[in-house]
């Protein structure tokens, strides 16, 4: 058996900068920390920072008074930073920067008087935080059917943005049928979907027509680790998505030649190494990288940790 291992795959600039902020204040202050939702959405990294003493909630009241709070890689709503103020938080802001660029974006519509269609999931952490920069202005499309479906107050005043790890494929269709049926519709300066998302959909793209299958590292509620299984399906190459080696089914692999091996932005590469080492062991599998684009992207740490920092070694 061969493995295709797609270049790039795992963690993007955006989760490298989110891990560094707990990992520095950890060392700073040390546990107990608090991260209002997971930091990325992966099992094992969320399991690893429990285990150092991090606790993760869904709900600020759940914080101690006066504790450190991290919000997460997807980005948070106003009314959150209200509630962590009101309560007095050390507050650590490891949201994306590309998530930022998009609710920089809402709030400019939103201060020129348009309505605002977010492309997206309903229920995603991102979403939820973008909304809420300015909810009685956005409406949400998830399929470009439902773009049949919308009502808009004025069709000259209309611009949309998108969330940043979805399908390009999917992302591309709802704003064709968002052009159609509102010319005048605006865009965002500059595409919205992540870099990362985009190089990772795109190497699977590229590299599934030479695999019989397609394993992705990444958990199930990665939207972008969900999207690189879809994008292999939509070629008619069965795809599946796995936490670590331990979920690979042996039965998938069954007379197949070729696997392709990718992770999502928030995988981390030692699940990826194991499920190699896996495929090397039970199928003698012989490894060949393929690279289709070098990623140099670095995210500066937030201010937020850098004063932190600096009154952790006052």
């Amino acid at each position: 058996m061969k493995i295709l291992l797609a270049n790039p795959r795992g963690f993007c600039a955006g989760v490298n900068m989110a891990i560094d902020c707990i990992d520095q204040v950890l060392r700073v202050k040390g546990p107990p920390i608090y991260v209002f939702h997971e930091i990325v959405h992966n099992r094992h990294v969320v399991a690893s920072f429990e285990r150092r003493g991090v606790t993760f909630v869904d709900d600020i009241a759940k914080v101690p008074m006066g504790a450190v709070i991290v919000y997460s890689a997807h980005g948070i709503s106003p009314d959150i930073r209200r509630m962590a103020r009101q309560r007095r938080l050390v507050e650590v802001d490891a949201t994306c920067p590309l998530v930022t660029k998009v609710h920089l974006e809402v709030l400019r519509f939103a201060r020129e008087g348009y309505t605002i269609i977010f492309v997206g999931h309903r229920n995603h952490d991102e979403a939820v935080g973008t909304v809420g920069e300015a909810p009685d202005q956005i409406l949400i499309v998830e399929s470009a059917k439902e773009v049949d479906a919308l009502e808009v107050p004025d069709t000259d005043r209309l611009a949309y943005v998108t969330q940043t790890t979805l399908s390009v494929a999917d992302a591309s269709g709802i704003v064709d049928a968002l052009c159609k049926r509102f010319p005048n519709i605006k865009s965002p300066a500059k595409d919205d979907i992540c870099y990362a998302t985009t190089n990772r959909q795109m190497a699977v793209t590229s590299l599934c027509h030479e695999a019989q299958v397609v394993l992705v590292v990444g958990s199930n509620n990665s939207s972008n680790s969900r999207r690189l299984v879809e994008t292999a399906l939509a070629v008619g190459v069965p795809a599946y998505l796995i936490d670590d080696q331990t979920e690979m089914n042996p039965v998938w692999l069954e007379g197949k030649e070729t696997v392709l091996v990718t992770a999502g932005a928030s995988a981390p590469d030692h699940l990826v190494d194991g499920l190699v080492e896996r495929l090397q062991s039970q199928f003698n599998a012989q490894v060949e990288t393929r690279t289709l684009v070098q990623e140099d992207v670095s995210f500066n740490l937030p201010r937020s940790l850098k004063s932190l920092t600096v009154v952790g070694q006052a």
